[in-house]
């Protein structure tokens, strides 16, 4: 079975806009093929942020938690099983502690009993800490019989999602979500956390204004002290990074570098191996973010949110190095798990081709780590991927499945699923989630049927190009740009992230010397001219390396490595084949 095509193709850069002539041109050039038309756009002061009254629904959200507030009222936060929904737990918690709030707590789903969101389930569990409101963060939108169940015990709830909604709205006592009908919110990309933030400057600016502060002799929080918590949610939810966002990130990224952050992310960088000063947005996505993430996937995100909350730098210490033990089983998981897939995939292979949408499933398989396995499959041969594991006796539900989908450019993959759910009804018990990912729960028996209608759907709106994958690169770098003071102009310049990508450049090298290192990674001495460079290409396949030799054609990123102390120009590669 053969990878998919992948072409090389170099962004377009926009010539009807100047930037300043004073950054270096590199920088212009590649700022100008990210779609940015004017220097505001990169200007990341908060001052610039939209309101928080742009979100429809804010006001009644604002009046509802103020009440509550005055009352004294038990609150209690519903959030999700992943580092979005853990982050936005305990920004909501701490933001509301430090604004007066005397009984506020919180409880999060376990996945593997009661699934995701406000269900009636959870909804019972909940009704015995006997809270007067809940409000949901990262989830909500969709839980039309939960929120019922609230309203009948009479518990006021207060929706904050940022999930596309369906064709009926819970009947919530307010709703924040910038994707509702009618919001006029200026980005749709908000992660659940960026929400929760946004609610709580809404709250403070009302309390402020009622005189709430001085008369319960409390200091006015500095909700900027949220940020760093704000920054690691965004990041983790692969959210795009428009303006708003890159604002957020680049604000928290920042607090964290200086040292003024929590000590749970403290915590969880230590046990990461990294160092706090000149961490990027890459390395909370991918070093920080899946420790935090491996409690919802293996056991209880519970242990997650309770490191973000510890005060004591000890006790974070000691949660952050359970949570790397459970990073390293869920990584013995799919380790596992993706092996079990490759078979899988080599059965459904026809004529040497794999279907346009893929579904894959094995009774043995962890529903905590199926999304990443979904992931790494779509990322290897660039096909929609859903990946299933049986809901499990505990849930109830022995005779259903949880899926975990991943989409590539050109199918949404929750109006896809949407479109499926229409066409044959029944088919699929539940569904939710974004553009690029969602979560789908379909009776057993229903997995033929589903795989089937899933392929003819992605078969419907992608053709043949679509699923050959494209490499977009900035172009090539000249030998005298190839250095520490490029690497380091090219890191600060950011935050990079989904859709605001980190620059990838293209060129030809003479390979000098090539080894592997580690399970499955390559490193490589590449030459250019008169400069020889550092190179290392990540879990490659098996036979990969022996086709590496001679003069290659490389797309790379250009990074700083940070190695006992000493920094070296480094090139991440990303794709190697001959020279023509």
């Amino acid at each position: 079975m053969t990878e998919t095509t992948i072409k090389i193709r170099r962004r377009k850069v926009a010539t009807d806009v100047e930037l300043d002539a004073s950054r270096p041109a590199l920088l212009n050039r590649i700022y100008l093929a990210r779609n940015i038309r004017q220097e505001s756009d990169l200007d990341y002061a908060l001052k610039h942020l939209p309101p928080p009254d742009a979100l429809k629904g804010m006001a009644d959200a604002v009046e509802l938690l103020a009440d509550s507030l005055a009352k004294q009222a038990r609150i209690l936060v519903v959030g999700d099983f992943d580092a979005d929904g853990a982050t936005s737990t305990a920004v909501m918690m701490k933001g509301l502690a430090d604004m007066g709030a005397l009984h506020v707590s919180y409880l999060v789903p376990d996945r593997f009993k009661f699934g995701y969101g406000l269900t009636p389930e959870i909804v019972e569990v909940a009704a015995q800490q006997n809270p007067g409101l809940i409000i949901t963060v990262d989830n909500g939108i969709a839980s039309i019989e939960g929120v019922a169940a609230a309203k009948e015990k009479g518990i006021q709830v207060l929706v904050t999602d940022h999930h596309l909604p369906g064709d009926e709205l819970p009947a919530a006592d307010a709703i924040v979500n910038p994707n509702q009908p009618g919001d006029t919110f200026p980005t749709k990309n908000i992660a659940g956390v960026g929400v929760a933030f946004y609610l709580l400057s809404a709250l403070r600016k009302q309390l402020r204004n009622n005189g709430w502060f001085d008369k319960q002799g409390i200091k006015e929080p500095n909700l900027a002290e949220l940020l760093d918590l704000v920054t690691l949610g965004t990041v983790a939810d692969v959210v795009p990074l428009d303006q708003v966002n890159r604002t957020l990130v680049k604000q928290g990224l920042a607090r964290i570098n200086a040292g003024r952050c929590c000590p749970g992310i403290t915590a969880l960088i230590d046990v990461a191996g990294k160092q706090a000063g000149n961490l990027t947005a890459s390395d909370l996505g991918f070093f920080v973010a899946p420790r935090l993430n491996a409690a919802g996937r293996i056991e209880d995100m519970s242990v997650g949110i309770e490191c973000l909350l510890a005060e004591d730098p000890e006790r974070a210490n000691m949660i952050a190095t359970d949570l790397d033990r459970l990073n390293r089983e869920r990584r013995s998981i799919e380790s596992k798990m993706k092996e079990q897939a490759m078979q899988v995939l080599r059965k459904l292979k026809l004529d040497a081709d794999l279907p346009g949408g893929v579904c894959i499933f094995d009774e043995s398989w962890h529903q905590g780590v199926i999304g990443i396995l979904a992931s790494r499959i779509k990322e290897r041969y660039h096909r929609p991927v859903i990946a299933f594991a049986p809901a499990g006796e505990e849930s109830g539900d022995g005779d259903e499945l949880k899926g975990s989908a991943r989409s590539i450019p050109g199918l949404h993959i929750r109006d896809a699923l949407d479109a499926i759910a229409t066409h044959h009804p029944g088919l699929i018990t539940r569904f939710g989630g974004h553009a690029m990912a969602a979560g789908l729960s379909l009776p057993a028996a229903s997995y033929g049927e589903f795989s089937q209608a899933f392929d003819e759907e992605v078969s419907r709106q992608l053709d043949a190009d679509d699923l050959e994958k494209t490499l977009m690169t900035d172009g090539e770098l000249s030998d005298v740009e190839m250095n520490m003071n490029t690497a380091m102009l090219l890191r600060n310049a950011g935050p990079w992230g989904q859709h605001f990508p980190e620059p990838v450049f293209e060129g030809e090298f003479n390979v000098v010397n090539r080894r592997i290192v580690g399970q499955n990674h390559l490193k490589m001495e590449l030459s250019s001219g008169g400069t020889t460079l550092d190179a290392i290409m990540f879990n490659i396949r098996e036979d990969f390396a022996d086709r590496v030799r001679g003069r290659m054609t490389v797309v790379y990123k250009l990074d700083v490595n940070e190695f006992r102390g000493r920094r070296s120009v480094q090139l991440l590669v990303e794709h190697m084949k001959p020279a023509p």
